[in-house]
């Protein structure tokens, strides 16, 4: 994932540190940083790039999951959704 523009994580802060990963990556989708169909990198690559947690960056896959954002698939990883949700101003998340 390259050059990013990192979210300040504050594990003693109010927001879950999940949501702010996850948040992170659906605003990429959204820009069109990660495009439909496109890989993420695996569970312990986003550990080192949030400084967080195996647990954590588990987590946050898996609400991406919940939004309808990635697609998991056992032994290949997960991937940005190809049919993705609309966002909440009625658009598609990508634009």
């Amino acid at each position: 994932m390259g050059d990013l523009d990192i979210p300040a994580i504050d594990p003693h802060g109010p927001e879950l540190v999940y949501v702010v990963i996850a948040d992170h990556i659906q605003r990429r989708i959204a820009a069109g940083d990660l495009t439909p169909g496109s890989r993420l990198p695996g569970e312990l690559a986003l550990t080192e790039t949030y400084g967080v947690a195996r647990m954590t960056v588990s987590r946050a896959m898996r609400e991406l999951r919940e939004r309808g954002l990635i697609v998991t698939v056992r032994g290949k990883g997960s991937f940005v959704a190809k049919n993705l949700p609309p966002a909440p101003d009625g658009k598609t998340s990508q634009g």
